[in-house]
Protein backbone atom coordinates (compact mmCIF):
# COMPACT_ATOMS: atom_id res chain seq x y z
CA UNK A 1 0.00 0.00 0.00
CA UNK A 2 1.40 3.39 -1.01
CA UNK A 3 1.39 6.28 1.46
CA UNK A 4 -0.44 9.09 -0.30
CA UNK A 5 -1.24 12.70 0.51
CA UNK A 6 -4.89 11.83 1.13
CA UNK A 7 -3.81 9.66 4.06
CA UNK A 8 -2.41 12.77 5.74
CA UNK A 9 -5.66 14.59 4.98
CA UNK A 10 -7.57 11.76 6.67
CA UNK A 11 -5.34 12.08 9.72
CA UNK A 12 -5.90 15.85 9.90
CA UNK A 13 -9.63 15.31 9.44
CA UNK A 14 -9.69 12.75 12.21
CA UNK A 15 -7.94 15.14 14.60
CA UNK A 16 -10.44 17.87 13.72
CA UNK A 17 -13.34 15.49 14.39
CA UNK A 18 -11.85 14.60 17.77
CA UNK A 19 -11.54 18.30 18.59
CA UNK A 20 -15.17 18.78 17.52
CA UNK A 21 -16.22 15.91 19.74
CA UNK A 22 -14.39 17.43 22.71
CA UNK A 23 -16.15 20.73 22.10
CA UNK A 24 -19.50 18.97 21.96
CA UNK A 25 -18.86 17.25 25.28
CA UNK A 26 -17.80 20.50 26.97
CA UNK A 27 -21.01 21.47 28.75
CA UNK A 28 -19.50 24.76 29.94
CA UNK A 29 -18.64 25.83 26.38
CA UNK A 30 -20.47 29.11 25.56
CA UNK A 31 -20.76 28.17 21.87
CA UNK A 32 -20.68 24.40 22.16
CA UNK A 33 -22.89 23.42 19.21
CA UNK A 34 -21.56 26.05 16.82
CA UNK A 35 -17.91 25.27 17.53
CA UNK A 36 -18.46 21.52 17.29
CA UNK A 37 -20.32 21.92 13.98
CA UNK A 38 -17.65 24.21 12.50
CA UNK A 39 -14.68 21.97 13.27
CA UNK A 40 -16.65 18.83 12.51
CA UNK A 41 -17.53 20.08 9.04
CA UNK A 42 -13.93 21.11 8.48
CA UNK A 43 -12.79 17.63 9.46
CA UNK A 44 -15.31 16.00 7.12
CA UNK A 45 -14.05 18.14 4.24
CA UNK A 46 -10.52 16.85 4.84
CA UNK A 47 -11.70 13.24 4.98
CA UNK A 48 -14.30 13.10 2.23
CA UNK A 49 -14.36 16.48 0.47
CA UNK A 50 -13.11 15.06 -2.83
CA UNK A 51 -15.69 12.25 -2.75
CA UNK A 52 -18.77 14.31 -1.95
CA UNK A 53 -20.93 15.97 -4.62
CA UNK A 54 -19.87 19.54 -5.31
CA UNK A 55 -23.22 20.80 -4.04
CA UNK A 56 -22.69 19.13 -0.66
CA UNK A 57 -19.17 20.48 -0.36
CA UNK A 58 -20.36 23.98 -1.20
CA UNK A 59 -23.17 23.74 1.33
CA UNK A 60 -20.70 22.64 4.02
CA UNK A 61 -18.38 25.55 3.26
CA UNK A 62 -21.28 28.02 3.31
CA UNK A 63 -22.46 26.59 6.64
CA UNK A 64 -18.98 27.10 8.10
CA UNK A 65 -18.98 30.69 6.82
CA UNK A 66 -22.37 31.33 8.41
CA UNK A 67 -21.27 29.84 11.73
CA UNK A 68 -18.19 32.06 11.76
CA UNK A 69 -20.05 35.15 10.56
CA UNK A 70 -22.80 34.78 13.15
CA UNK A 71 -20.28 34.49 15.96
CA UNK A 72 -21.06 30.86 16.80
CA UNK A 73 -17.40 30.10 17.58
CA UNK A 74 -15.84 30.77 20.96
CA UNK A 75 -13.10 29.33 23.20
CA UNK A 76 -14.17 26.51 25.47
CA UNK A 77 -12.90 25.52 28.88
CA UNK A 78 -9.39 24.12 28.94
CA UNK A 79 -7.58 22.73 31.94
CA UNK A 80 -4.43 24.81 32.19
CA UNK A 81 -1.38 24.00 34.25
CA UNK A 82 -0.90 26.08 37.35
CA UNK A 83 1.93 28.66 37.12
CA UNK A 84 3.94 26.66 39.65
CA UNK A 85 3.62 23.38 37.75
CA UNK A 86 4.33 25.10 34.45
CA UNK A 87 7.49 26.69 35.87
CA UNK A 88 8.65 23.39 37.34
CA UNK A 89 8.05 21.61 34.04
CA UNK A 90 9.99 24.24 32.08
CA UNK A 91 12.90 24.09 34.50
CA UNK A 92 12.96 20.32 34.28
CA UNK A 93 12.93 20.22 30.50
CA UNK A 94 15.30 23.14 29.98
CA UNK A 95 16.43 23.57 26.39
CA UNK A 96 15.05 20.14 25.49
CA UNK A 97 11.68 21.83 25.11
CA UNK A 98 12.86 23.08 21.69
CA UNK A 99 13.78 19.62 20.37
CA UNK A 100 10.37 18.79 18.82
CA UNK A 101 10.29 22.15 17.02
CA UNK A 102 13.81 21.65 15.71
CA UNK A 103 13.15 18.06 14.70
CA UNK A 104 10.24 19.07 12.46
CA UNK A 105 12.14 21.04 9.75
CA UNK A 106 15.31 18.94 9.99
CA UNK A 107 13.48 15.65 9.57
CA UNK A 108 11.34 17.06 6.75
CA UNK A 109 14.44 18.07 4.79
CA UNK A 110 16.22 14.81 5.54
CA UNK A 111 13.27 12.65 4.47
CA UNK A 112 12.71 14.71 1.32
CA UNK A 113 16.33 14.29 0.25
CA UNK A 114 16.84 10.70 1.34
CA UNK A 115 13.58 9.38 -0.11
CA UNK A 116 14.88 9.94 -3.63
CA UNK A 117 17.90 7.75 -2.85
CA UNK A 118 16.01 4.87 -1.28
CA UNK A 119 15.81 1.51 -3.03
CA UNK A 120 12.92 1.23 -5.45
CA UNK A 121 11.19 -1.36 -3.26
CA UNK A 122 11.10 1.11 -0.35
CA UNK A 123 10.45 4.28 -2.37
CA UNK A 124 7.42 2.59 -3.93
CA UNK A 125 5.62 3.04 -0.60
CA UNK A 126 5.69 6.83 -0.99
CA UNK A 127 3.69 8.83 -3.51
CA UNK A 128 6.32 10.53 -5.71
CA UNK A 129 4.16 13.54 -6.60
CA UNK A 130 3.76 14.55 -2.95
CA UNK A 131 7.07 13.45 -1.50
CA UNK A 132 7.80 16.69 0.36
CA UNK A 133 4.28 16.85 1.81
CA UNK A 134 4.56 13.25 3.01
CA UNK A 135 7.94 14.01 4.54
CA UNK A 136 6.38 16.93 6.41
CA UNK A 137 3.54 14.72 7.65
CA UNK A 138 5.88 12.01 8.89
CA UNK A 139 8.07 14.63 10.56
CA UNK A 140 5.01 16.05 12.33
CA UNK A 141 4.17 12.61 13.70
CA UNK A 142 7.76 12.08 14.87
CA UNK A 143 7.86 15.54 16.45
CA UNK A 144 4.58 14.88 18.27
CA UNK A 145 5.88 11.53 19.52
CA UNK A 146 9.04 13.21 20.82
CA UNK A 147 7.01 15.93 22.55
CA UNK A 148 4.87 13.27 24.25
CA UNK A 149 8.01 11.42 25.30
CA UNK A 150 9.65 14.51 26.77
CA UNK A 151 6.54 15.68 28.62
CA UNK A 152 5.32 12.17 29.50
CA UNK A 153 1.93 12.99 28.07
CA UNK A 154 -0.35 10.95 25.80
CA UNK A 155 -1.28 11.62 22.15
CA UNK A 156 -4.75 12.47 23.44
CA UNK A 157 -3.23 15.43 25.27
CA UNK A 158 -1.79 16.57 21.95
CA UNK A 159 -5.33 16.54 20.54
CA UNK A 160 -6.53 18.55 23.54
CA UNK A 161 -3.82 21.13 22.86
CA UNK A 162 -4.87 21.15 19.22
CA UNK A 163 -8.40 21.96 20.29
CA UNK A 164 -7.13 24.74 22.55
CA UNK A 165 -5.20 26.23 19.65
CA UNK A 166 -8.20 25.97 17.33
CA UNK A 167 -10.35 27.73 19.92
CA UNK A 168 -7.75 30.48 20.34
CA UNK A 169 -7.35 31.16 16.63
CA UNK A 170 -10.94 30.51 15.59
CA UNK A 171 -12.08 30.83 11.98
CA UNK A 172 -8.79 32.58 11.06
CA UNK A 173 -7.24 29.09 11.08
CA UNK A 174 -8.75 28.65 7.60
CA UNK A 175 -7.24 31.81 6.12
CA UNK A 176 -4.18 30.18 4.46
CA UNK A 177 -6.35 27.74 2.48
CA UNK A 178 -8.96 30.35 1.59
CA UNK A 179 -6.44 32.97 0.49
CA UNK A 180 -4.39 30.54 -1.57
CA UNK A 181 -7.57 29.58 -3.43
CA UNK A 182 -8.39 33.27 -3.86
CA UNK A 183 -5.10 33.79 -5.69
CA UNK A 184 -5.97 31.06 -8.20
CA UNK A 185 -9.41 32.57 -8.71
CA UNK A 186 -7.89 36.00 -9.33
CA UNK A 187 -5.45 34.56 -11.85
CA UNK A 188 -8.23 32.70 -13.71
CA UNK A 189 -10.37 35.84 -13.68
CA UNK A 190 -7.66 37.78 -15.51
CA UNK A 191 -6.53 40.05 -12.68
CA UNK A 192 -2.93 39.55 -13.78
CA UNK A 193 -3.74 40.83 -17.27
CA UNK A 194 -5.52 43.83 -15.78
CA UNK A 195 -2.46 44.62 -13.65
CA UNK A 196 -0.23 44.34 -16.71
CA UNK A 197 -2.46 46.75 -18.65
CA UNK A 198 -2.63 49.30 -15.83
CA UNK A 199 1.08 49.08 -15.10
CA UNK A 200 2.02 49.54 -18.75
CA UNK A 201 -0.34 52.51 -18.99
CA UNK A 202 0.96 54.44 -15.97
CA UNK A 203 4.49 53.15 -15.31
CA UNK A 204 7.52 53.17 -17.64
CA UNK A 205 8.21 49.46 -17.15
CA UNK A 206 10.57 49.44 -20.10
CA UNK A 207 13.03 50.74 -17.48
CA UNK A 208 14.47 47.60 -15.92
CA UNK A 209 14.99 48.97 -12.43
CA UNK A 210 11.42 50.22 -12.16
CA UNK A 211 10.05 46.90 -13.45
CA UNK A 212 12.08 45.05 -10.82
CA UNK A 213 10.90 47.37 -8.06
CA UNK A 214 7.27 47.10 -9.19
CA UNK A 215 7.41 43.30 -9.13
CA UNK A 216 9.10 43.07 -5.73
CA UNK A 217 6.83 45.64 -4.06
CA UNK A 218 3.77 44.22 -5.80
CA UNK A 219 4.50 40.73 -4.46
CA UNK A 220 4.85 42.10 -0.93
CA UNK A 221 1.75 44.31 -1.11
CA UNK A 222 -0.47 41.65 -2.66
CA UNK A 223 0.68 39.23 0.03
CA UNK A 224 -0.21 41.79 2.71
CA UNK A 225 -3.70 42.08 1.22
CA UNK A 226 -4.24 38.40 0.48
CA UNK A 227 -2.27 36.98 3.40
CA UNK A 228 -0.47 34.35 1.33
CA UNK A 229 2.51 34.62 -1.02
CA UNK A 230 1.21 31.65 -3.01
CA UNK A 231 -1.96 33.64 -3.67
CA UNK A 232 -0.04 36.74 -4.77
CA UNK A 233 2.45 34.89 -6.96
CA UNK A 234 0.23 33.88 -9.93
CA UNK A 235 -1.32 37.35 -10.07
CA UNK A 236 1.92 39.38 -9.97
CA UNK A 237 3.86 36.95 -12.14
CA UNK A 238 1.18 37.02 -14.83
CA UNK A 239 0.85 40.80 -14.57
CA UNK A 240 4.44 42.00 -14.17
CA UNK A 241 6.94 39.14 -14.03
CA UNK A 242 6.38 37.30 -17.28
CA UNK A 243 5.39 40.14 -19.64
CA UNK A 244 7.99 42.67 -18.49
CA UNK A 245 10.86 41.07 -16.54
CA UNK A 246 11.03 37.99 -18.77
CA UNK A 247 9.40 39.18 -21.99
CA UNK A 248 10.70 42.74 -22.28
CA UNK A 249 13.97 42.56 -20.33
CA UNK A 250 14.79 38.88 -21.03
CA UNK A 251 15.48 37.92 -17.43
CA UNK A 252 15.89 34.44 -15.99
CA UNK A 253 12.40 33.18 -14.99
CA UNK A 254 13.81 30.77 -12.40
CA UNK A 255 15.50 33.61 -10.52
CA UNK A 256 12.37 35.75 -10.85
CA UNK A 257 10.22 33.00 -9.31
CA UNK A 258 12.60 32.37 -6.41
CA UNK A 259 13.22 36.00 -5.44
CA UNK A 260 9.59 36.88 -6.14
CA UNK A 261 8.42 34.34 -3.60
CA UNK A 262 10.95 35.66 -1.08
CA UNK A 263 9.50 39.13 -1.63
CA UNK A 264 6.05 37.74 -0.99
CA UNK A 265 7.27 36.20 2.26
CA UNK A 266 8.36 39.68 3.35
CA UNK A 267 4.73 40.70 2.98
CA UNK A 268 3.73 37.65 5.01
CA UNK A 269 5.71 39.00 7.94
CA UNK A 270 3.74 42.25 7.85
CA UNK A 271 0.10 41.16 7.70
CA UNK A 272 -2.43 39.78 10.17
CA UNK A 273 -4.02 37.97 7.23
CA UNK A 274 -1.16 35.44 7.44
CA UNK A 275 -2.81 33.74 10.38
CA UNK A 276 -0.51 30.72 10.52
CA UNK A 277 2.59 32.94 10.82
CA UNK A 278 1.37 35.88 12.86
CA UNK A 279 -1.93 35.14 14.60
CA UNK A 280 -1.16 31.57 15.68
CA UNK A 281 2.12 32.48 17.48
CA UNK A 282 0.36 35.33 19.28
CA UNK A 283 -2.37 32.91 20.36
CA UNK A 284 0.13 30.24 21.39
CA UNK A 285 2.10 32.70 23.51
CA UNK A 286 -1.12 34.28 24.79
CA UNK A 287 0.19 37.75 23.97
CA UNK A 288 -2.10 40.65 24.95
CA UNK A 289 -1.34 42.39 21.63
CA UNK A 290 -2.38 40.15 18.72
CA UNK A 291 -0.15 42.22 16.40
CA UNK A 292 2.95 41.96 18.59
CA UNK A 293 4.55 39.38 16.27
CA UNK A 294 4.02 41.64 13.24
CA UNK A 295 5.51 44.65 15.02
CA UNK A 296 8.60 42.64 15.93
CA UNK A 297 9.02 41.36 12.37
CA UNK A 298 8.39 44.63 10.53
CA UNK A 299 12.00 45.99 10.48
CA UNK A 300 13.33 42.65 9.27
CA UNK A 301 10.66 42.41 6.57
CA UNK A 302 11.42 45.87 5.17
CA UNK A 303 15.17 45.26 5.20
CA UNK A 304 14.80 41.91 3.42
CA UNK A 305 12.47 43.44 0.86
CA UNK A 306 15.15 45.99 -0.07
CA UNK A 307 17.73 43.20 -0.32
CA UNK A 308 15.40 41.18 -2.56
CA UNK A 309 15.08 44.11 -4.97
CA UNK A 310 18.87 44.32 -5.26
CA UNK A 311 19.24 40.55 -5.65
CA UNK A 312 16.57 40.34 -8.35
CA UNK A 313 18.15 43.12 -10.40
CA UNK A 314 21.62 41.58 -10.00
CA UNK A 315 20.93 37.87 -10.46
CA UNK A 316 18.07 37.80 -12.94
CA UNK A 317 19.94 39.59 -15.74
CA UNK A 318 23.43 38.14 -15.38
Amino acid sequence: MMLRAEHLYWLVGGILLLAAGMALRDRSHPRRLGSAAFWGLFGLLFIAGDRLPAEWTGAMVLTMALLAGLGRLAPGSHGKLSPERLRDSMEKLGNRIFLPSLLLPLLTIALSLLARRLPASVAAWLEPANLTLLALGLACLASTALACRLTRETPLQAVRETRRLLDSVGWAFLLPQVLALLGLLFADAGVGKAIAHLSASYLPLDTRGLAVLTYVLGMALFTVVMGNAFAAFPVMTAGIGLPFLVGTHHGDPAVMAAVGMFSGYCGTLMTPMAANFNIVPAALLELPDRNAVIKAQLPTALALLAVNAVLLDWLMFR
